[in-house]
């Protein structure tokens, strides 16, 4: 088993052959309270957990949004867009089976975003990014990242996957920056700059 810590650099994941990373938040009233508030929270919040592919240092593929399988294998998987972040587990997850990742990749980008128009970090609350050793099945969590409620940035540089010849090393990041909202080259600007 291994264990995740930003202070402990990369960890080999040798004998891994399944990493799933999930996100979850919960919606919440932010600075509105009454009536509209309650609309606000029953509407819930929107962000995005997404996974870019690197082949050196330019993105190549981008799983979440709309691209469940951009890889077209399966060795890439997301599990698709939570518009409210209503619901218990996590919201989002994206599946990584690193021998079937083509061997022009040479890094995966794990990202998170208040992406869509009108959506924030700030109408969000208990965010939480969960790494899990997904070999064989099981779902072992082998980190719990939680990024900064002080930030007033809307994207996290969550983790990186870097493939080291035939082995993958994962980098916890927890590193907050901005993305332009609704602009997929200023999400891939940022995953590049990680």
């Amino acid at each position: 088993m291994i264990t995740l810590t930003k202070e402990d650099g990369p960890a080999d994941l040798d004998g891994v052959t399944h990493l799933s990373i999930g996100a979850s938040w919960d919606p919440t009233v932010g600075s509105s309270g009454g009536l509209i508030g309650k609309i606000r929270q029953k509407a819930g919040t929107d962000l995005d957990l997404i996974a870019i592919a690197m082949q050196g240092g330019d993105p190549v593929r981008l799983a979440g949004l709309d691209s469940l399988d951009p890889l077209g294998n399966g060795s890439l998987v997301h599990s698709g867009d939570n518009q409210t972040g209503h619901g218990d587990g996590d919201d989002e997850t994206v599946t990584v089976e690193f021998a079937r990742i083509p061997a022009n990749i040479t890094s995966i980008v794990f990202i998170a975003a208040a992406y869509k128009k009108r959506s924030s970090f700030s109408n969000a609350r208990n965010i939480s990014f969960k790494v899990y050793d997904a070999t064989g099945g099981s779902t072992q969590q082998v980190a719990d990242i939680w990024p900064s409620m002080l930030t007033q940035d809307n994207g996290v540089a969550v983790a990186k996957a870097i493939r080291q010849g035939a082995t993958w090393k994962l980098q916890v990041i927890n590193e907050t920056g901005k993305i332009k909202q609704g602009d997929e080259h200023a999400l891939m600007r940022f995953a590049v700059s990680r």
